[in-house]
């Protein structure tokens, strides 16, 4: 038995050692698990810091990041950083409206870190309050508000007359607000009911005064209810009659009916009802969970059209809240929705704060914008607050240049409408052309010969002379039009108009004589010498009327011969791409043909009389350089800028007229743009055309350029051997009669009539990519005899009627002659007979 005993106490003292064993293992692993935890947590405060501070570097750089916003807020929330928390949410409120959901965290958040008790917790959640039913339309959160007020507002809560009255304010705001919120309006009724009925229980039975007025306000809160349409109605008219019962004016719920006590009550339920089941399949469509957005949105737009019907605009813009709660950035609600409060209530502090709301929604929008700047207005908004208004819309991103230009005049008319009325004397004009001034630096760069640009400063001008009585001044801004504008006729006729206005004749007339030979397009140019003709008529001496007439004269000559030049190549090709048209007809026609034998071949080339007639013409022309079809510009619009010329191309035999330069050596490099810049102190230019090669498509350091007259082409060949890129062009004067057979210098025949050739080889391979100038020349079919060179090279698709191992008529070589055994070469003639036998 002591053996066993032994034995047991052994076997105990094992069990013990195992025992401390596993505990101290089991500490150990707790120790490296705690450990571990605490690794993992440090790693992830560690990127938990990383991803702050990459997001506060975002918010710096780019404040507009509404989605860096969001993951700032809650990253700082998890961590638990209170201080940063609440300075992110200040900095996301001034540049965004928080939604609901937003708001509710927040204030839980300050509700969990701060007695609301205190007086100062108390005010600074107030406000959030505010500012949140501010934002977006939300019942919930007006119901949150209202509890809030009733459960640590202490004059609230012991409904002291200060307190009742504050809250009573309190729910017809929310009820103004969402009382006639179809689904969800009811809750702010039932509430408001709780409320008056739990200030009805303080009242002692010896007041029956104070009792009956509580009592007829409650019902007075009923009968309201009951003649809005919201859901739930039934339950609604259920309560009264049951409230009414208790105060001993119904006996039965069941058994009377209301009509019998109070018939306009029962009326207005009846209509409400009827209202209310007219929306019901509306209000389904617009919260049914199972729809996309944009059939939501669709949804919406339905049922406001359907309010609009009934014309009730209370209801109309609860529903316009709704629809933007649920779709804050989209621009058309919010423009709808400005549009009917401006037409319904035009000025108030509601319609102000709806256009705030829209530009913090959708800052990008410049007509919300400039509808702001006019409903403060007609609110006789102070100077400070439209300008900071007008310096909050310069920051924002717009789509268009015109919406900035919209903001700009929009500013400048509310100012010229305030300087000339009498309540603002102080405004000073200075203002005003301070403004036109940072339009004009800010759009000048980007709307160049356009009318807006130019309707900015006719408008300057005008106030210049009105408002400011500055003449120096208004011609200051007509000359800076002419630089941006000066293309336009109007930027003209606008300066001459101000200086006739005010009298200034000689002024004016100057104007003319700076202006008559511009280029303007369309008629203008025509327009401008019969405008300067009709004034000097109206306004001038006879000398005067003279002159003009002489300066005239000869430019509208000049003018009525482009016209009728340009009407004639217009006529020259439609009628060339009718023939083009009709000719690539005949082609399809007869692309599928049968082949001819090689017999049928010799019998005609043995009979001239049924040769092909292209082939006559082909014998004829064999030694001729065939002239090349030049390519000329036609234009509609004839500017001083070529850059801004409309070009379009016509192709005619030969060249026009004599006045081309031919130029050698050019770089590579070198474009159309290149030539035009360089040639660009001659002008003139009409066309020019480049050499490629057919194969690489290469620059062959080869072109042409056409001017309009001797005197252009002459200033051209001027600038010879000056440098293009680093390379000295050779200019010279094309003659394309040099490349025919008459041409005595084989060097120039050569040279100039392979460039010319390959000026026109399209087909073949040529090219011209430049993007302004693109000729369309057609193919030309390139022969030449060379002197000193007996050869003869036969091109073209007939040449298969030529027996290949016969050298034709007339060959002649540089060999010796041959001796008396040798063959002659046999005539045409003999190879007819020889055939034809």
């Amino acid at each position: 038995m002591e053996q066993n005993l032994n034995l047991t106490a052994e076997a105990m003292s094992d069990s013990d050692e195992r025992m401390k064993e596993t505990l101290a293992l089991s500490s150990e692993a707790e120790r490296d698990r705690d450990k571990s935890m605490s690794d993992s947590d440090s790693e992830d405060e560690a990127q938990q810091n990383l991803q702050i501070e990459s997001l506060q570097t975002e918010l710096v750089t780019n404040p507009s990041n509404y989605d860096a916003h969001l993951q700032y807020i809650r990253l700082l929330r998890r961590m638990g950083d209170v201080d940063k928390l609440s300075r992110a949410r200040e900095a996301m409120s001034e540049l965004f409206p928080l939604s609901p959901t937003m708001w509710r965290q927040w204030i839980k958040d300050e509700l969990s870190l701060n007695t609301a008790a205190r007086p100062e917790a108390f005010s600074r959640i107030l406000k959030l309050y505010e500012r949140g039913v501010f934002d977006y339309l939300s019942v919930s959160l007006w119901c949150d508000y209202i509890n809030f007020v009733q459960e640590f507002d202490p004059m609230v809560r012991q409904f002291s007359p200060t307190g009742i009255s504050k809250a009573r304010d309190l729910f017809e705001s929310a009820l103004t607000a969402a009382g006639l919120h179809v689904a969800e309006g009811s809750k702010i009724w039932e509430a408001y009911k709780k409320y008056e009925q739990d200030i009805l229980l303080t009242f002692d039975d010896t007041d029956e005064q104070a009792k009956e007025k509580q009592v007829q306000r409650i019902r007075s809160l009923f009968h309201r209810q009951l003649s809005v349409p919201l859901a739930g109605m039934s339950s609604t008219i259920t309560a009264y009659k049951t409230w009414e019962m208790e105060q001993g004016s119904l006996q039965d719920v069941e058994s009377i009916d209301l009509v019998d006590i109070y018939p306009h009550v029962a009326a207005s339920y009846q209509k409400a009802l009827e209202m209310y089941n007219a929306r019901f399949h509306l209000e389904e469509q617009i919260l049914s969970p199972n729809i996309s957005d944009s059939e939501r949105l669709q949804h919406y737009m339905n049922y406001l059209k359907f309010e609009q019907s009934s014309g009730m605009p209370a209801r109309i813009q609860v529903l316009y809240e709704r629809a933007i709660t649920d779709f804050p950035i989209t621009p058309d609600l919010w423009l709808d929705c400005t549009r009917n409060l401006d037409n319904t209530l035009k000025v108030g502090n509601i319609v102000s704060n709806v256009y705030s709301r829209a530009t913090k929604n959708c800052p990008w929008v410049g007509e919300l914008w400039v509808r702001y700047m006019l409903s403060l207005e007609r609110g006789h908004a102070s100077e400070k607050d439209l300008s900071e208004i007008f310096e909050k819309s310069l920051l924002c991103t717009f789509s268009t240049l015109d919406e900035y230009l919209d903001l700009f005049l929009t500013r400048v008319d509310g100012l010229r409408r305030r300087m000339a009325s009498s309540s603002e004397e102080d405004l000073e004009y200075k203002i005003i052309r301070e403004t036109f001034q940072r339009a004009s630096d800010y759009l000048s760069p980007y709307l160049k010969n356009t009318e807006g640009l130019l309707h900015l400063h006719a408008y300057w001008a005008r106030l210049e002379t009105k408002l400011g009585k500055d003449i120096t001044a208004a011609r200051g801004v007509w000359e800076n039009c002419l630089k941006l504008c000066g293309s336009m006729l109007e930027s003209w006729t606008g300066y001459i108009a101000m200086e006739v206005e005010l009298g200034h004749i000689n002024e004016a007339r100057s104007i003319y004589k700076r202006c008559y030979s511009k280029r303007f397009s369309g008629t203008g140019s025509e327009d401008i010498c019969q405008s300067w003709l009709r004034f000097e008529r109206e306004f001038g001496k006879l000398e005067d009327f003279d002159h003009a007439l002489h300066k005239v004269t000869p430019r509208m000559d000049e003018l009525k011969l482009f016209r009728m030049q340009q009407e004639s190549k217009s006529a020259e090709e439609s009628e060339k791409n009718t023939k083009r048209n009709a000719r690539e007809k005949r082609k399809l026609g007869s692309d599928i043909t049968e082949e001819q034998s090689p017999s049928k071949r010799f019998r005609d080339v043995g009979n001239p009389k049924k040769a092909p007639e292209e082939n006559k013409y082909h014998v004829q022309n064999i030694s001729q350089v065939t002239k090349v079809e030049g390519v000329n510009w036609k234009n509609t619009k004839i500017d001083d800028n070529p850059s801004e010329q409309q070009f379009s191309y016509e192709k005619n035999r030969g060249y026009s007229d004599q006045c081309t330069a031919f130029l050698s050596n050019l770089h590579p490099t070198a474009n159309y743009e290149h030539i035009r810049n360089f040639f660009s102190d001659v002008g003139g230019i009409v066309a020019i055309r480049i050499l490629h090669d057919k194969f690489t498509g290469k620059s062959r350091g080869l072109a042409y350029v056409d001017f309009l007259d001797e005197e252009h082409l002459a200033a051209a060949i001027a600038k010879n051997r000056l440098k293009l890129i680093g390379k000295k062009l050779s200019i010279a004067r094309s003659d394309p009669k040099r490349g025919g057979r008459e041409s005595s210098n084989p060097k120039t025949l050569t040279e100039h009539a392979d460039a010319t050739n390959h000026s026109s080889q399209k087909a073949s391979g040529s090219k011209e990519t430049d993007d302004t100038y693109k000729g369309d020349v057609k193919d030309v079919k390139f022969s030449s005899r060379k002197p000193g060179n007996d050869n003869i090279q036969l091109k073209g698709k007939n040449t298969f009627a030529v027996p290949r191992n016969v050298r034709p008529l007339g060959f002649t070589t540089n060999k010796p002659k041959a001796e008396e055994g040798d063959e002659k070469p046999k005539s045409n003639e003999e190879f007819r007979k020889i055939f034809i036998r």
